[in-house]
């Protein structure tokens, strides 16, 4: 694996080290030690398979909070999905910005999402699927979200979103007191 931090503490892209022959390749797409070397957080608690029937999709933003923030390594099994974080660290000097990724079979590129930062992603495809290892069951009640078209974030979406659920486009604005904690 090859492991690359982004411009945001905490946030990596992780690419596969292919070893190829006449067969095809072999890969890891995980290894703890690797990850504990990187500083990111190696635990896996439950893995999660998300698919899409249309592309125009967005699943998003959510956040895990206390006491059961959640770490994730996302990757994109089937078709193609721009995939885009927020930092909601409370004393992080990237507070509020983003980091946007196109995850794709083809590419097999993952992205690392450490504990609190909003998550979502936009499938680019018909029949994108997501799977998603998490270093923390889902606990009910520790959810939150952002709106993805919320103004004080303008996160660059790759094309228009033409299905979301009724929750993820009622989250409230950061403007008028997104609940955070």
């Amino acid at each position: 694996m090859k492991i690359t931090t982004t411009h945001i503490e905490g946030v990596a892209i992780v690419e596969l080290e292919e070893r190829a022959d006449d067969r095809g390749f072999f890969a890891r797409t995980f290894c703890r030690d690797e990850f504990l070397a990187a500083g990111l957080n190696p635990a896996v608690e439950q893995c999660n398979l998300s698919y899409n029937h249309k592309a125009g999709t967005l699943r998003g933003m959510h956040t895990q909070v206390d006491p059961a923030p959640e770490a994730k390594l996302v990757r994109c099994t089937a078709g193609a999905i721009q995939d885009i974080i927020v930092d909601l660290r409370p004393d992080s000097p990237t507070r509020f910005q983003h980091v946007a990724v196109e995850l794709t079979a083809e590419n097999r590129t993952a992205l690392y999402v450490p504990e609190y930062f909003a998550h979502g992603y936009l499938t680019l495809t018909d029949g994108a699927e997501v799977v998603y290892q998490v270093s923390q069951s889902y606990t009910p009640g520790t959810e939150r979200g952002l709106r993805h078209d919320d103004p004080d974030l303008a996160l660059p979406w790759a094309r228009e979103v033409a299905v979301i659920s009724d929750k993820d486009k009622s989250w409230t604005l950061l403007a008028d007191g997104a609940d955070l904690s």
